[in-house]
């Protein structure tokens, strides 16, 4: 996307009453494909995590949305600029299993899987007190001790720090044009095991979320194992990760919850005892984050779905 397609999309979320921009991307795909070492080329930029840096810039200065950059490893480098701009940060730690980088596996070929590079980026937020979204994607191969493993690091990682604000518990979903198209997928029922685990590990303060465009009509069951939080829904894009798999509409996320005897709530970008104890983020992202929460720390408005 060039910076003007940037700011129309970001526009239209604004308009629409977002209150967080989502850069979500393949990681340094300036590496593998020369049209995108020539799209930075003519941008007047090298690396696309400081592409993304100057459009996270760009859409705060401009719109008043929050931020959230989720574009794969990052350095100290690009994890200091991201902090000016961004109310957060994300990275799906996946797996902590080094087995399915073998040939044949999931993450063969995939250099940017290592989980000690991906921890490394969570360590390097850390020190640098953001908060930061990771998670675990299940179904890809790993045993179910492997997924324990994997929460975990990511427990040990913010007992450390204290910066883990949100971890996904994501299911994997087969696609037709990705080499694990016959790949079969976790069912319902590993996923709420999973969930029930990942909150027993975690403890009940942590922010446990599975996205429910994943599990289609029986997304509400996901309530029953533990998760506190749907993360974002747009109302002007598409699930570009999951593109297949539609939103679900606000009324009947609303419904749903409140059926089980939970309240629904729009949280921002950052979460609400992130916003309260104001340590993680820049003073340039404090001032438009204060404008938009309220006295607890949820988004001031009504709800409304993020971008």
């Amino acid at each position: 996307m060039t910076p003007e397609e940037v700011l129309v999309l970001a526009e239209q979320g604004r308009a629409a009453g977002c209150k967080e921009a989502l850069f979500s991307l393949g990681d340094q795909p300036e590496r593998i494909f020369p049209e995108a070492r020539e799209f930075l080329r003519q941008q007047g930029y090298s690396r696309t995590l400081d592409y993304v840096g100057a459009m996270s810039e760009m859409v705060l200065e401009r719109t008043g949305l929050l931020p959230h950059a989720n574009p794969g490893v990052m350095d100290r480098a690009a994890l200091e600029r991201f902090k000016e701009t961004n109310a957060s940060v994300g990275l799906m730690l996946e797996t902590m299993s080094t087995r399915l980088m073998r040939d044949g596996l999931a993450h063969f070929r995939a250099p940017d899987k290592v989980p000690a590079l991906r921890l490394r980026t969570m360590e390097e937020a850390g020190k640098l007190s953001m908060a930061f979204t990771t998670g675990i994607l299940i179904g890809i191969g790993e045993t179910f001790e492997e997924r324990i493993d994997s929460l975990f690091a990511i427990r040990a990682m913010h007992e450390k720090y204290g910066h883990i604000q949100e971890v996904i518990v994501q299911n994997f979903r087969a696609k037709a044009d990705i080499p694990m198209a016959q790949h079969a997928e976790p069912g319902m029922e590993d996923m709420l095991r999973t969930i029930a685990v990942a909150r027993l590990i975690l403890g009940p303060d942590m922010n446990i979320q599975a996205p429910p465009n994943l599990s289609y009509a029986d997304f509400p069951r996901l309530l029953d194992a533990g998760i506190n939080d749907w993360g974002g829904i747009s109302p002007v894009t598409k699930d570009f990760i999951n593109p297949e798999a539609a939103w679900p509409q606000i009324a009947k996320l609303r419904a749903e919850t409140e059926s089980r005897g939970f309240t629904l709530r729009e949280r921002l970008a950052l979460y609400p005892e992130f916003v309260r104890s104001g340590k993680f983020f820049s003073e340039r992202v404090r001032e438009r984050t204060l404008q938009l929460a309220d006295s607890e720390g949820f988004a001031a408005t009504a709800m409304q779905a993020c971008a």
